[in-house]
């Protein structure tokens, strides 16, 4: 759990994308900057662990579909992480502020209905919350000292990883996938 987790969170392959967003400030404002938005990024996540399952069942949404859509939009993050498209320039003045670093980068659509899903599947929230902060400690660290990674695997080597993130995150998605299905079916037609 705590590993999938940390795949889905995409550190290494996100050192770029940081990197891009705060290039223009100083190290020490970087490190403070990727500080704030990780710690509002494990809250978003700790708040999808313990209401995310109340708001799924107050819109009517089955923890199946949950499993099916959650899988897809992985799978999605996943080719876009294998076959990147080039990104556009942030050409705004202002810092940072939880759009887009905390959310959607780090708590995003994946991280979020994985932490749903796993909420669910073990009805045990301290577990996966601590499988959060678990993953989430490396995913800082990893950030934090992103301008030291990048300078260690260089370019080729950032993008091997972020290739080598999204196979894993689409065997994740598939197996979302999947059981997803496979739950529905049990449930729509052969429970009596």
């Amino acid at each position: 759990m705590t590993i999938s987790l940390f795949v889905v969170m995409n550190a290494l392959g996100n050192v770029p994308l940081f990197l891009g967003l705060l290039g223009r400030y100083e190290p020490e404002k970087q490190r403070k900057i990727i500080v704030r938005e990780l710690m509002i990024a494990l809250g978003i996540l700790l708040i999808f662990n313990f209401l995310g399952n109340e708001l799924l069942q107050f819109l009517g949404i089955s923890q199946p579909i949950m499993g099916i859509a959650g899988g897809v939009l992985l799978f999605i993050i996943a080719l876009g992480m294998i076959f990147p498209r080039q990104h556009a320039s942030d050409t705004a003045t202002h810092e940072p502020l939880i759009f887009p670093l905390a959310m959607p980068i780090v708590a995003g659509p994946g991280s979020i209905t994985t932490v749903m899903i796993y909420a669910e599947k073990t009805m045990n929230p301290l577990l996966v919350g601590s499988a959060i902060a678990l993953a989430w400690i490396p995913t800082a660290l990893l950030l934090v000292a992103s301008s030291h990674i990048k300078k260690f695997l260089g370019e080729k080597g950032l993008v091997a990883c972020e290739r080598l993130g999204g196979m894993l995150i689409s065997l994740i998605a598939m197996q979302m996938i999947t059981t997803g299905a496979v739950k529905l079916i049990q449930n729509s037609f052969l429970t009596p």
